[in-house]
């Protein structure tokens, strides 16, 4: 690949699509659920908030199945796995269908949630290491833009296909999604041998190494932010800015072509600057979050800030290469641990959305609570900073 001039992105393009297909699908299916709730707590005989669990169940296996998967796969074929993976996310969503209860529901979102932090993971991984090391976060940046279309089309279709006609069949959809993945995934992407050197206690390692902590905290907290306003999302819009119920799937639309563009554009500068980039999200995340605390009563406003609030993604990619230039050997559990640490921020900011609410304040209010967890979150990044050159420094001292 070397003496391109694009890094080698061109001839990894095919491979490249087929990994966001996967994100795609795995996007679709994870924020399909929230806007067809409605219908699958008609189909479960039961209320909304009980419903609801499922979001938590599906959450819940990202975060279980991530370090699992990593270490039981570490000497598997990464594009072996990836099929894999994405075949389980298939199969599962396809069989969730067939619940006839809510704790059938809550089971089947658990279980079809376990391979996506692994498979996003491990796709990150395998998209950069098609490409020079200049050209990672382009790489990177283009596999996630499957997550972030998935925002602007696949969640809408699906909870447009739920709606009109069935949940079951839109969750049909989204396994033949992850179906088509695998046969891209098996055309495109080229086979890598299993690597005998990597072990379960080789990946454990990664859970030793500060730096990785520190990654996964600040993901943990600063990406909470976003989920602050995420959550009570829907209702904010109609309760304060005036957004009429036909309305609220378009500034959805506009949230997601927000991700879109900071996903690709992220991409781009962590290539030239991955600390600053870093640096750079989290102020436009913080601004964004305030922004939209300020104006929530003006529509066109609104508009603009929860656009901004979209191009935060940026973040996501940043972090997961971060990820990979601290975890040393233990590539696949860091990697993977990047999207369970991004589950938690979901879990930890519409916990702190509601002490909002619950404490009086109002729903533009959660903006606030938002923008505190995002400078918090570059706080920890500054000391992960701060602390890496420290070690640094003494390593040196060391080897004098």
């Amino acid at each position: 690949m070397s003496g391109r001039k694009d890094g080698g992105l061109a001839a990894a393009s095919k491979a490249i699509l087929a990994l966001a297909v996967g994100t795609f699908a795995i996007g679709t299916g994870e924020f399909a659920a929230m806007g067809l709730l409605p219908q699958m707590a008609q189909s479960m005989h039961t209320d909304i908030p009980q419903t609801g669990q499922a979001i938590s169940a599906y959450a819940l296996g990202v975060v279980v199945g991530a370090p699992l998967i990593a270490v039981v796969a570490a000497r598997m074929s990464r594009r072996s796995l990836l099929v894999g993976l994405m075949a389980w996310f298939a199969v599962t969503n396809g069989l969730g269908t067939l619940a006839g209860t809510l704790g059938m529901l809550d089971l089947a979102r658990f279980i079809s949630g376990l391979p996506h932090g692994a498979f996003m993971g491990v796709a990150a991984l395998v998209a950069a290491g098609l490409v020079e090391r200049g050209y990672r976060g382009r790489a990177v940046g283009r596999v996630f833009s499957g997550l972030t279309i998935a925002n602007v089309v696949g969640a809408p279709l699906a909870t447009y296909v739920g709606g009109s006609m069935n949940w079951r069949l839109a969750y049909v959809l989204i396994g033949l999604i992850g179906a088509a993945c695998c046969l891209m995934v098996l055309a495109w992407v080229p086979y890598d041998q299993p690597n005998r050197a990597r072990s379960a206690i080789s990946e454990l390692a990664a859970f030793s190494r500060k730096q990785v902590w520190y990654v996964m905290g600040t993901v943990a907290v600063g990406c909470g932010g976003m989920f602050c306003v995420y959550t009570y999302f829907s209702v904010t819009l109609q309760e304060v800015t005036g957004v009429p119920t036909w309305g609220v799937p378009l500034f959805q639309a506009i949230w997601g072509v927000g991700m879109c563009v900071g996903a690709w554009a992220g991409g781009y500068l962590m290539d030239k600057s991955l600390k600053w980039t870093t640096v750079g999200a989290f102020l436009w995340n913080a601004f964004a979050l305030g922004l939209f605390a300020l104006v929530a009563h003006n529509i066109w406003l609104t508009a603009l800030a929860v656009f901004m609030l979209g191009g935060g993604i940026a973040l996501s990619p940043a972090m997961q290469v971060r990820l990979m230039d601290v975890a040393a050997d233990a590539q696949t559990l860091a990697a993977s641990m990047n999207h369970a640490a991004f589950n938690l921020a979901n879990a930890l900011g519409a916990w702190l959305g509601g002490v909002v609410l619950a404490s009086g304040f109002g729903l533009s209010d959660t903006g606030w609570a938002g923008m505190g967890l995002s400078l918090v979150g570059l706080l920890l990044f500054a000391l992960s900073l701060l602390s890496e050159k420290r070690d640094n420094s003494r390593t040196a001292t060391a080897h004098r």
